[in-house]
């Protein structure tokens, strides 16, 4: 767990803040959610399957979650960019978080493991 705290408390603000918020917000939406460090980053799992994770954009530096199965999502706020599986939600880290997308869009993607459509 050092490791995966240590994570957050080497960020620099405001983008440190941002990504304490997150991980608040995405462990309250299910009780089987857990956190762990992978590849470097904070991971998100649903009964031990990634489902989601936080990073910073290589280009403009702004953090973002990655949905690990994002190829089954329409929105338009989440960008697809040259990856075939995943698709990310931009965050402006000077702004308010948009709480409810955030909700709704973590809310869909453990949905879609409880529904079976991927494998748990």
């Amino acid at each position: 767990m050092k490791q995966l705290d240590d994570f957050y408390l080497n960020q620099e603000e405001p983008i440190k803040g941002t990504f304490l918020a997150l991980k608040e917000i995405i462990l309250k939406q299910d009780k089987d959610i857990t956190h762990v460090l992978k590849y470097g980053m904070p991971f998100f799992c649903y009964k031990g399957k990634m489902f989601c994770y936080l990073w910073r954009h290589k280009k403009n530096k702004q953090p973002y979650i990655g949905i690990v199965e994002g190829k089954h999502f329409d929105e338009p706020f989440l960008l697809q960019e040259k990856r075939s599986r995943m698709k990310i939600m931009m965050l402006n880290s000077d702004e308010d978080l948009p709480l409810e997308q955030i909700k709704v869009i973590i809310e869909k993607a453990i949905n879609l493991y409880k529904s079976g459509i991927v494998k748990v």
